[in-house]
């Protein structure tokens, strides 16, 4: 079985396996479909969140009963004008009221604009807290996860997820209060009025109830479609992207597109579904609300001309009945809202509960100084279930030994060096640094201890100057400028316009690959680790290049114990023991002149490398 894909993440002065298997984004991989498992439990851990921000909440809750008590305030007012002053007569007392009506409204747009500005920062703040959250677990979690998420489905949890959940909040928490308050004010008041036309005001209501659970049935199904189709899409683009050069060597852009299509159309019959359903919501309320509104013009005229009531009471009573069923469409239109919103914050809920890889570490202890003694007793290891990958290997380095890793590929070399940084746990045998269990140690002190070098050079975007100094956070910039001459890297460095000061594009796009794998070896050298790895760490490098920086890795593997992984057997010539692995397990092992004095499996290897070179 081939050896898991490599992508880079630096730390400890060189770049890390993620072994991204089964993870990486493909084109048209099914995404899952993801459905609120809980939606009460997810409210209210949202509204934990929320309550952080007390002051900015009672403030915003203060706002929203003020605008609603002028508002419910407002119909009773124009009862009044007609009642007592348009009906008589009485214009000089109409110019009053309208004065204090018009303060009504005013005032409940001043203090609705007020709690608008007050909840779009409550909101930004909490989703804010969400993506802190939700970015520091992804730090922290096990490979393993990662191998079972796409980038493009990572990208949507903290990213459209979270910003459902801050339009969610931005238009429901406010919107859910008013409506309440004016729900119990609208109907306090109209049984005040009249009980007879309360109680026809109601007879909708069953209607509304019927219609708006149906509708937030399906809604959330198709919400939950529609956000797993945007994680398949935003995870094709981004490959695409990341691969364009061979998208385009390939000739496969016409491919590329029809796949792009495909997810689209998707993703596209998945928002239809769920707008469709969801802005049948309005339309319909409309239709209840205006069959109510008339039956209580039709009821309330015929009650009026029997002077059952007064005209005043009906104007008034009619805009009460729309404040009455207006609560009931917002809080109807609101589960629209809160079914895509729920759907996305359960997904970054998950990602947030997601164990940690240092969770089980409370008794784990640190490690200070290491000699280098590094040693296997019959490990075994699979990424899954009944497919070994490694299988009873055993090995010893000892302190300052360089040892060779070779073979074809997906032998398990690099899968010897996932175990010892415990970026996965062996399932059987027992690795140990200097006589200890490295599962016995704090895994940030482990790493600490390791340099890594790897084939696919990866930097930030950010100055040359930092990038090296991700090796180590406290290094001056002496040490950074030592460090790169160190690995050969400061006389193109210093070619540059700005020099260490020079900005890098996003993966390093302005250097070549030779340029960046020399920055990502600085890094190492910066990080002065006691145990080395390097994973085909010239192979990206030209034969000139190479040369100039094997007398650099030759001081800086001096000393320390190294694990060397390479293809090109020509560079490993000097190698204290050159282990040959194959299907998982060590075949041959000895120097470089006795494993050709055996004639077996590197004997061929290195001849026919030698013979294809010649």
């Amino acid at each position: 079985m081939a050896e898991p894909k490599q992508h880079s993440n630096p730390v400890s002065g060189g770049s890390i396996d993620l072994s991204m298997r089964g993870g990486g984004s493909r084109p048209g991989m099914p995404m899952t479909k993801v459905k609120p498992k809980n939606t009460m439990r997810t409210i209210r851990r949202l509204w934990r969140y929320i309550r952080s921000y007390q002051r900015g909440l009672i403030a915003v809750i203060l706002f929203t009963i003020i605008t609603t008590l002028l508002s419910l305030v407002a119909p009773y007012l124009l009862g009044t004008t007609v009642d007592h002053y348009i009906i008589p007569g009485d214009f000089q007392g109409l110019l009053g009221l309208c004065v204090v009506l018009l303060a009504v409204y005013a005032g409940t747009a001043m203090t609705a604009w007020l709690q608008q500005q007050v909840m779009v920062k409550v909101a930004q703040h909490t989703v804010q807290s969400m993506r802190r959250d939700i970015f520091a677990r992804l730090q922290l979690l096990p490979l393993r996860f990662f191998d079972s998420k796409t980038h493009g489905e990572l990208m949507s949890r903290t990213t459209n997820d979270i910003e459902n959940v801050s339009g969610t909040l931005n238009q429901s928490v406010t919107q859910l209060i008013a409506s309440v308050l004016s729900l119990i004010g609208s109907l306090a008041i109209m049984l005040y009025l009249n009980v007879w036309l309360t109680l026809l005001s109601m007879v909708t209501i069953p209607l509304v109830m019927l219609f708006t659970k149906t509708v937030a049935t399906r809604t959330r199904k198709y919400f939950s479609n529609q956000q797993a189709s945007l994680g398949e899409l935003n995870s094709f683009i981004e490959e695409t992207v990341s691969g364009q050069k061979v998208v385009q060597v390939y000739r496969r852009e016409q491919k590329a597109a029809e796949q792009f299509d495909e997810i689209n159309h998707k993703l596209t019959n998945a928002s239809i579904q769920a707008q469709i359903y969801s802005g049948t919501m309005g339309p319909v309320m409309n239709v209840l609300n205006n069959l109510s509104f008339a039956l209580i013009a039709a009821v309330g005229g015929w009650m009026a001309f029997n002077e059952w009531t007064t005209v005043g009471v009906i104007v008034a009573f009619l805009n009460y009945s729309k404040q009455f069923q207006r609560p009931l469409s917002d809080l109807a239109n609101q589960f629209n809202l809160l079914q895509s919103a729920v759907a996305g914050a359960e997904r970054a809920f998950e990602t947030i509960d997601t164990k940690t890889e240092y969770e089980d570490e409370a008794h784990s202890r640190s490690i200070e100084e290491v000699r280098g003694e590094v040693r296997f007793d019959r490990v075994s290891f699979s990424y899954k279930n009944g497919v070994p990958i490694l299988s009873e290997v055993s090995l010893t380095a000892s302190p300052g030994q360089t040892i060779a890793l070779v073979g074809p590929t997906g032998a398990g070399k690099t899968t010897i060096i996932n175990l010892l940084t415990r970026f996965y746990e062996i399932d059987s045998g027992i690795v140990t640094i200097d006589g200890v269990d490295i599962r016995q140690l704090d895994k940030n002190s482990l790493r600490s201890k390791l340099g890594i070098v790897l084939q696919d050079a990866y930097v930030f975007s950010d100055t040359i100057r930092e990038n090296i100094r991700y090796g180590r956070l406290d290094a001056t910039d002496e040490e950074i400028e030592a460090a790169a001459r160190l690995a050969n890297a400061h006389t193109f460095i210093q070619k540059l316009p700005d020099g260490y000061d020079t900005m890098l594009m996003s993966g390093g796009g302005n250097l070549s690959q030779g340029q960046r794998q020399l920055l990502t070896i600085a890094r190492a050298v910066l990080a002065d680790p006691a145990i080395l790895i390097l994973d085909e760490a010239t192979s990206s490098i030209d034969t000139r290049t190479e040369m100039h920086i094997q007398t650099a890795m030759r001081k800086l593997m001096k000393g320390r114990t190294s694990f060397v992984i390479a293809h090109r057997l020509s560079t490993i010539r000097e190698a204290d023991q050159i282990l040959v692995i194959n299907q998982g397990g060590i075949i041959e092992r000895g120097t470089h002149d006795e494993l050709l004095e055996e004639r077996g499996f590197y004997y061929e290897l290195y001849n026919s490398q030698f013979k294809r070179s010649s």
